[in-house]
């Protein structure tokens, strides 16, 4: 593994590992490397680590990572992620999982979807083909619980956010602000331009993995219709 990254602290509990500054494949590629690694290693002290774009922040309990304050624990818990970095070995990039989100598009599912496409001088139809025809990959979950944050959107169809956030957005609500698309995975306000909604469950805190949706994920839409939507929808609540 290339030694670009930098190390920094973040309060009196947390050490930032830095790759880089940017959203790109390779980053989050060393990212998902990085956190194989240490989640094979993690050492008495570490309570937990959390991976971004461009970084990962992991948390510590100072006392013990001091020995009981033996050693400044700053230096104990750097000097171990700076042995990690150097003993990790390439790994064989590991098979990412591929997952189809059926979206029905537009009406009262995507109420942003017109002013999308006006915005671009496109059709509804036009901005569904381009949506749904391309792959995107998880970069990360954040803002909300399993909410996941997608690279691979066309510029055909970025849109800035909404001028004045929505109150309240329905879960399954499927956005687009910026460069970015996403899935709102629970009942939240929000900003985003709202195109289509998925009658699929992404977050369940009563699951062992709660998020559907992972880091390192491969994703596609699926346009269905509205009563395909019902359907699926009430499939997935009984499996809930």
């Amino acid at each position: 593994m290339s030694h670009d990254y930098r190390l920094y602290p973040l309060g009196d509990s947390g050490i930032v590992v830095s790759f880089g500054d940017e959203i790109n494949f390779g980053i989050h590629k060393r990212i998902q490397q990085f956190t194989e690694v240490l989640e094979q290693s993690l050492c008495k002290g570490m309570i937990e680590y959390v991976p971004a774009f461009a970084t990962v922040t992991i948390y510590y309990d100072p006392w013990i990572m001091s020995e009981k304050g033996r050693r400044n624990p700053y230096t104990a818990i750097s000097t171990y992620i700076e042995e990690l970095l150097f003993r990790q070995e390439e790994k064989s990039e590991a098979v990412a999982r591929q997952i189809e989100i059926p979206v029905c598009y537009g009406g009262k599912y995507g109420p942003d979807l017109e002013r999308v496409a006006a915005f671009h001088s496109l059709t509804p139809d036009e901005v569904i083909s381009i949506h749904t025809n391309g792959e995107y990959l998880v970069y990360m979950i954040g803002f909300a619980p399993g909410f996941p944050y997608l690279g691979g959107m066309s510029e055909e169809i970025a849109t800035p956010r909404k001028e004045s956030p929505r109150n309240s957005i329905p879960k399954g609500s499927v956005g687009i602000a910026g460069m970015q698309t996403g899935v709102y995975p629970i009942e939240t306000p929000g900003g985003w331009q709202l195109i289509g909604r998925t009658p699929l469950t992404l977050f369940n805190p009563e699951k062992d993995s709660p998020s559907l949706l992972q880091a390192g994920d491969r994703i596609r839409f699926v346009s269905i219709s509205e009563t395909e939507y019902e359907a699926q929808k009430e499939v997935d609540e009984d499996e809930y």
